[in-house]
C-alpha cells in the first residue's frame, strides 16, 4: 500500500515521504495513529504543504538546538548523587532520566531523556561524559559528576 507519512517514523521515513508498506502495517498502525495518510492524488498535493511547514520547523529547531547547546556548555558540570554500597559501588546504574533530572536541577534546559546517550552503563562514582543529541545536526557533551548520596 502506498502511503504518505505525516510524521517522522523511525526506520521508515520523515513526514512528507511517500513510502510503500504492507497493508496490515498501514491499516492497523500508521493510519489509526495519524502517522500517515493513504497516497491518493489529492493527498500528494498536500505533500508540498507538509514539506514547506517541515522545512520552516527544521530551521527553527536548528536555531533552538544551538541555543540549548550553548546553555548546556555554560552549565559546566552537573552533579548527581546516588546510593552507594559499603564497597563503593552504585546500587543499580545511572539512567538517562537521572541525567535529565540533574541537568534540570542544575538550572539547565528541559531535555528529553531519549536524546541522552550514555557511553555504556554508569555504575561507578566519578566524572562521566554524556552525549545529548539536540538535533540531527547538533549534539552536546555534558560532564556528569556522580557522588555519594549523603
Amino acid at each position: 500500500m502506498k502511503i504518505i507519512l505525516t510524521a517522522d517514523v523511525s526506520n521508515l521515513g520523515e513526514s512528507g515521504d511517500i513510502v510503500e508498506v504492507k497493508d496490515g502495517y498501514a491499516r492497523n498502525y500508521l493510519l489509526p495513529k495519524g502517522l500517515a495518510i493513504v497516497g491518493t492524488k489529492g493527498a500528494q498535493k498536500q505533500i508540498e504543504t507538509i514539506r514547506r511547514v517541515q522545512e520552516n520547523r527544521r530551521v527553527r529547531n536548528l536555531e533552538h538546538a544551538h541555543e540549548l547547546k550553548q546553555q548546556l556548555q555554560n552549565l559546566g558540570g552537573v552533579t548527581l548523587s546516588a546510593k552507594v554500597s559499603a564497597q563503593g559501588k552504585l546500587f543499580g546504574s545511572i539512567t538517562p532520566g537521572d541525567v535529565v533530572a540533574a541537568v534540570r536541577k542544575a538550572g539547565g534546559p528541559n531535555l528529553d531523556k531519549r536524546s541522552v546517550s550514555l557511553r555504556g552503563h554508569i555504575k561507578s562514582l566519578g566524572k562521566h561524559v554524556v552525549d545529548v543529541q539536540l538535533h540531527p545536526d547538533v549534539s552536546a557533551n555534558v560532564a556528569v559528576q556522580v557522588t555519594k548520596e549523603q
